[in-house]
């Protein structure tokens, strides 16, 4: 059997590669980055399986993973240590991109939204960075609007890459936010042909619902989605992504007494893969209950995304200290497997497995 002990060397070694890989652009031009990166890719990687993984597991003999997770630096230290690189040496916009992911996965979203505004003031070309930079400022914004500055940054997008599929979608969510209904049903509707059946079909959901918003009459073709009323789909949402409820228990509310600065974390993780979210976002106790969409702005690693995955695992962890790192007490939802793409909501309960 293979050791916990030996499994983290591996897992840390392979990090190492893949973040020296990534970096190695920059080990000539600014070294001090190109190291810290590497340092700091690797340690974002475990704090972020402290989150969502089990340690434990690896080995019945849990003191050493467990003494391994202890004294491992969190993802908020790494952040750390990566903004002060940045600080030494800022023209670096890969850096501002890693660092904005970090924020990202920790609910940081104004911060997120700063550090990708940054990595723009270099890179002001790269479509996917300006789509990131897009969701990022509408998930800082009350609401989640995309306000103009964030609609730019989606047309520049589109412009560079005119096939690209998230910018049509987001232009058509801006519209609709913005009551431009028959807008947003051209512009869904030309996306249409590129996407395959399963994806299209989601998408024809919300072009009905746009349209009837809009006074239009009804697609030729729509009878395909007049099954009846059915499961409800989130307004807004495209089919790689996934609407998720949170609430808490009443029977667990009543009789436990939690913290103000409790948070809430909602992960999603590849079903049957590593523990490594492929989407996660962090809200406070006070907000719940939650109704909102994980997609790939929520990833907090590029290599892993939540769109590339057929099967994921969806969770809800209550985190009284409000720590990112997984600790004792904390409370999670029965774990809920769904098969992408996915039109309905997926509902999870913090509170009815507690003692």
């Amino acid at each position: 059997m293979v050791s916990g002990t030996l499994l983290h060397v591996v897992l840390v070694v392979a990090a190492l590669v893949v973040a020296a890989l990534v970096a190695l652009p920059l080990r000539k031009a600014s070294p001090r980055l190109f190291g810290a990166i590497v340092v700091v890719v690797p340690v974002l990687a475990f704090a972020l399986y402290r989150i969502v993984g089990t340690p434990a597991a690896l080995d019945p003999s849990t003191a050493i993973a467990a003494s391994t997770a202890e004294d491992a630096p969190s993802m908020e230290e790494a952040i750390v240590e990566l903004e002060a690189a940045l600080a030494r040496d800022p023209a670096q916009p890969e850096g501002w991109r890693l660092l904005a992911r970090a924020h990202a996965a920790l609910g940081n979203r104004t911060r997120a939204r700063d550090a990708f505004m940054t990595a723009l003031e270099h890179i002001p070309d790269d479509p996917e960075l300006l789509l990131e930079a897009a969701q990022a400022s509408a998930q800082a914004a009350p609401g989640n609007r995309f306000d103009d500055e964030a609609l730019a940054l989606l047309r520049r997008a589109l412009a560079l890459d005119p096939g690209n599929q998230r910018a049509q979608w987001f232009i058509g969510v801006v519209q609709r936010q913005r009551g431009e209904d028959a807008a947003a049903v051209a512009t869904w509707e030309a996306l249409l042909p590129a996407l395959d059946e399963a994806t299209a079909k989601a998408l024809r959901t919300q072009i009905d619902e746009a349209r009837q918003a809009a006074g239009l009459p009804p697609r030729a073709a729509s009878g395909a989605n007049a099954s009846g009323a059915g499961a409800p789909v989130a307004e807004d949402v495209p089919a790689t992504s996934l609407r998720v409820r949170v609430s808490l228990d009443p029977d667990f509310a009543a009789r436990v007494r939690l913290r103000g600065d409790a948070v809430v974390f909602v992960i999603a993780r590849a079903a049957g893969g590593p523990p490594m979210p492929v989407a996660v976002e962090r809200h406070a106790l006070q907000d719940l209950p939650l109704d909102i969409v994980l997609d790939d702005g929520d990833g907090p690693m590029p290599t892993a995304r939540l769109s590339a995955q057929r099967e994921v695992e969806v969770i809800a962890r209550l985190s009284a200290s409000g720590s990112a790192s997984r600790g004792e007490g904390d409370i999670e939802s029965a774990p809920v497997r769904v098969t992408l793409p996915a039109s309905a909501p997926i509902d999870l309960v913090l509170g009815t497995q507690a003692p």
